[in-house]
Formats: C-alpha cells, structure tokens, sequence
C-alpha cells in the first residue's frame, strides 16, 4: 500500500543494455552524519550516489537492505568511494542520532571512505524522503513503517532509477552503478 503512495518513484526497468532513464533532477539535502557533521547531496557531484532509506531499530526490512549494499560495496572494488558513495538517510530521526548510526554503521562493517549515515530535524528528513517517494509513518509500538526504494543519482545530480524494496538484484544494482560511472567517460 505505501509503494503505491510513493509519488515520485519510479521501479527500474531498463534492460542491461539500454542507458539507464533519467527521471528527474535529484532533490538535495543537507543532513547530519553519524560522524556529526553536515553533509549535502552537492558534495558528492562528480560521483554516483546511491540513496537508501532506513532506521537503526528495524528488525526486518532494513538490515536486509543495508546488508545488500554492504556487499555490493564489496563487490564494487575500488571504485567504492573513489567514484560511488552510498548514503542512508534514517526514517526514525527521533532515535537515530549521529551516534546511533555510528553503531549502526559499524555493525554492517560500512566503509565510512564511501558510505554515509544521515540524520536531522524531523520535518527536514521527512520532507526529504517526501522528494525521494518515501512515506514513513510510526506504529503504535514506536517502529517506522515506510516505503523501500533505493535510488541511484548520477555524476550531475539526476535521479535515474529506483529499486523497490530491499529485494532487488544485487549483481543488478551493481551493473546500474557502474553503468553510470562508464556514462560520464
């Protein structure tokens, strides 16, 4: 029900080779890191950026996602940090504090070189994951139920695809990422 409530995203279904769809300009931001420091979407121009929404107290959906990219990092190779950054925005600003996602990170072993964890205001967050398709609603028992896409930004800043859920082709995920580094060459 919340995917349909998404707005903005858009499923990736362009083949393998087929030049990935540009779906729009990629809406920027300025949170705070796990490390405490303010960190925008523009700093990372000049690279491929992967955006993922998740929370640190998630016993589901969001360890499967964080863990999917954890090991597409690692298949990335050196071109993971150099040329891709992954960036997680949290759902649950409330609770996710810079230290939070610290812990957070460390526990998927995320190569803070190329990978972020972001949080901040309440209604700065939600606006952002608004732009980004994501709806996050808290539950009675305080956990965030929220929509799962991961969306890939390009060297200029263009949103060109999104992944449903938590669930998506890793090998897939990895093939767009480096498409969209060979792209700019």
């Amino acid at each position: 029900m919340l995917i349909l409530l998404a707005g903005p995203g858009q499923a990736h279904h362009a083949s393998h080779d087929q030049r990935l769809p540009t779906i729009g300009a990629a809406a920027d931001f300025t949170l705070t890191s796990q490390r405490g420091v303010p960190v925008s979407l523009r700093e990372f121009r000049g690279k491929v950026v992967a955006i993922a929404f998740i929370f640190a107290s998630c016993t589901d959906i969001c360890p499967m996602l964080t863990d999917n990219m954890a090991r597409v990092k690692d298949a990335l190779g050196p071109v993971f940090g150099s040329q891709i950054n992954f960036v997680s925005i949290t759902v649950d600003p409330e609770r996710d504090t810079p230290e939070v996602l610290k812990q957070y990170a460390k526990n998927f072993d995320a190569d803070v070189k190329g990978w972020v964890f972001l949080t901040g205001d309440p209604a700065t967050v939600h606006e952002i994951g608004r732009k980004y398709g994501i709806i996050a609603m808290k539950t009675a028992n305080g956990d965030v139920d929220h929509t799962l896409l991961t969306s890939l930004v390009d060297r200029n800043g263009s949103l060109r695809v999104q992944y449903m859920g938590a669930s998506f082709d890793p090998e897939e995920f990895r093939s767009d990422l480096l498409n969209l580094v060979d792209e700019s060459r």
